[in-house]
């Protein structure tokens, strides 16, 4: 029996979910399956994967295809590494100890990529977090600036002009008296 390593969806329309299992390669996509491997959530950022390490491993051991999107979450979790790997030591190019110190250099290297992916997509939300607060700020200060303007009372300009008519008049007496 062919045995295909594919995801199965799950989750409401617009928000997918999927299975990652291993199916008889006739059965149709959400149908019977053999074993449930794992899952795959693409709505978060990054994708959160969750899978049964040594289970995916043993099934494309057994020969089990995956499809190109499983192909690509067995190969961003190490699967496919790890396989080659093993590969490697069946033929005795290097030992298993070997094997397992270049994998777990591998697997640290991912992990610091997917942290640094972490932070910077958390600093860049705080970042838009603090502009938004800062136009909203000064959004709002612009309002009560309009709201004090129009509020404010408007001097009178015909006061000012009797004040300096009324300096200019008093010269000319003091000329006339004098």
């Amino acid at each position: 029996m062919a045995t295909k390593i594919r995801l199965q969806r799950h989750g409401k329309k617009g928000k997918p979910f999927y299975y990652v299992v291993v199916a008889d390669s006739r059965a149709p996509r959400d149908g019977k399956f053999i074993e449930r491997i794992g899952s795959y959530n693409p709505n978060t950022n990054p994708a959160t994967i969750v899978l049964d390490f040594e289970k995916s491993l043993d099934w494309v051991n057994k020969g089990a295809q995956p499809t190109d999107t499983a192909r690509a979450i067995l190969s961003y979790k190490g699967v496919l590494y790890k396989k080659h790997l093993q590969g490697g030591v069946k033929k005795g190019a290097f030992d298993e100890a070997k094997a397992e110190e270049l994998f777990a250099t591998w697997s640290e290297g991912k992990e610091s990529r997917i942290e640094g992916k972490k932070s910077n997509l958390a600093s860049s939300k705080e970042d838009t977090k603090k502009a938004a607060l800062a136009a909203e700020a000064k959004k709002k200060e612009d309002k009560a600036a309009a709201i004090a303007a129009k509020n404010a009372p408007v001097a009178e300009e015909a006061p000012e002009e009797e004040v300096v008519a009324a300096e200019g008049t008093e010269e000319n007496t003091e000329e006339t008296e004098g």
